[in-house]
Formats: structure tokens, C-alpha cells, sequence
């Protein structure tokens, strides 16, 4: 029997993924991303154990949902990478079920990439960094798990959304933005771009789990700002029928 550690689960989701979604937040991940919101989904051994058949019986249930409204389930995290035999096995029941299937990533687990692929429908790729260097200040990695996973993305041709995090003196450079276009025009079927704004909603949970918060001096990053790389992003981006999501 196959099972997984979750740290939580969502029931109407409606930003992870098309229309309303079942969102599961599995445990574990590997990076250490400096603006992290979420450090109680690092460790593995946390959050409880589901079932593949469980966590179906459980998603089925908004079936009528997701019929009515184009969505689906996501698995996030933490990474649900690292769990790769249940997200194969947890979607694979899906698509036997007739419901769709986003996988929400970082792109760095533990392998079996192209099987659990086989069975994704959307790829929601969070993109840390386009410098290797400010990469692994940023995350405590490289690039080089990140390029393992894009290149089987690319391989299985999945649709892509890819997502940014826009932090203030980190990642908030127009130059930057310019870069990171450009690096996604270079990725085949790429439908949906966001950037996320920085904030500070998860510091509290550093300060229980007695972790320290190496951003405390950075501020929540504005609209205006964000509306002004939006236009760079825009600018930049080689297919213009790629959606843009503004704040």
C-alpha cells in the first residue's frame, strides 16, 4: 500500500491550477528558500499519512466542482517530488476518475520524472532563479536538479505555467525580469506567467518553530513595482498570447 506524508489539505483552491481545486500540501522539500512561507512542510517525517485510495475517496467527492468549473487536483508542498511513487500512483487513479491533474514545483526530487509526467496534465514550475550563483544563495542549491526536471518537462511536452517570486533587492531587478523572459521564451509550451509579490505572512511560523527569518529587514514588495516588471515580463516575452497575471 502505497502512502504519503501531508502536510495539509485545501478543499477549494482556486489559485493553484484552472478553476476550483483540491489542493494537498505533502511534506517535505529539500531547498531552503530564504522567503519561505511554509517551513513546517520541510521535514518529511512531519504532517500525517494518507493513503492513495484515501486522498481519492476524499478528492472525488468535489467532482461536481471541478466539472462545473475546469479544475481538478493539485499536489504541492513542501515537494511533492520527493514523494514520487504515491504523486505517480495518486494520479494515475485520477486520470482513471476523469479529473484533471497540476503538479506544483520547484523541480528538484528524487527521479522517476518521466513516469510521474505521463500521468500530469499541467505543470505549475516555480523558477527561484536564472543566476547560479544568487541561485544557491537564494535556496541553498543549483540549478542543476531545477534543469533535470525542466528537461523532462520538455521531453513530455506537459503545458506550463511558471511562477516567480519577486523579492525586493533579490529578484525585483528590471534586468533580471529581462533575463528571466528571455530564459522562458526558450521553454516550449508555456501558457500562464506569473510573478509573485514577496510578503512576510509566514514569519510567525519561524518564530515558533525558534528558526531565524534571514529576510526580516526586507519589506512586502508594492504594486507599483510589480505592475512595472509586469511590463518589462510583457515586453520581453516572445509569444504574447502567454497569460500574464497582474497583482
Amino acid at each position: 500500500m502505497i502512502t504519503a506524508k501531508v502536510h495539509s489539505i485545501e478543499t477549494m483552491g482556486l489559485v493553484d491550477g484552472p478553476g476550483i481545486r483540491v489542493v494537498v500540501f505533502m511534506q517535505g522539500c529539500r531547498l531552503r528558500c530564504l522567503y519561505c512561507h511554509n517551513p513546517d512542510t520541510w521535514d518529511l517525517k512531519g504532517g500525517f499519512e494518507v493513503t492513495v485510495e484515501e486522498l481519492l475517496n476524499k478528492v472525488k467527492r468535489y467532482k461536481v466542482y471541478f466539472q462545473r468549473s475546469n479544475g481538478g487536483v493539485t499536489l504541492s508542498g513542501g515537494e511533492p517530488l520527493l514523494q514520487p511513487d504515491f504523486v505517480i500512483e495518486f494520479f494515475k487513479r485520477c486520470k482513471q476518475e476523469g479529473i484533471h491533474t497540476a503538479l506544483d514545483t520547484s523541480g528538484y526530487g528524487i527521479g522517476k520524472y518521466d513516469e510521474i509526467l505521463k500521468w500530469t496534465d499541467l505543470v505549475l514550475l516555480d523558477i527561484k532563479h536564472i543566476n547560479d550563483i544568487e541561485h544557491k544563495k537564494l535556496t541553498g542549491f543549483n540549478r542543476h536538479g531545477f534543469f533535470e526536471f525542466l528537461n523532462s518537462v520538455k521531453r513530455n511536452q506537459n503545458k506550463l505555467w511558471i511562477r516567480h517570486v519577486v523579492v525586493p533587492k533579490i529578484t525585483d531587478g528590471e534586468d533580471h525580469i529581462r533575463k528571466l523572459a528571455r530564459f522562458i521564451n526558450s521553454i516550449p509550451n508555456v501558457e500562464r506567467v506569473e510573478l509573485l509579490p514577496y510578503h512576510v505572512h509566514g514569519v510567525n511560523k519561524y518564530e515558533s518553530m525558534n528558526i531565524e527569518y534571514r529576510l526580516k529587514e526586507v519589506p512586502p514588495l508594492d504594486k507599483e513595482r510589480l505592475e512595472k516588471l509586469y511590463s518589462i515580463l510583457n515586453e520581453e516575452l516572445y509569444d504574447k498570447k502567454i497569460q500574464k497575471i497582474a497583482m
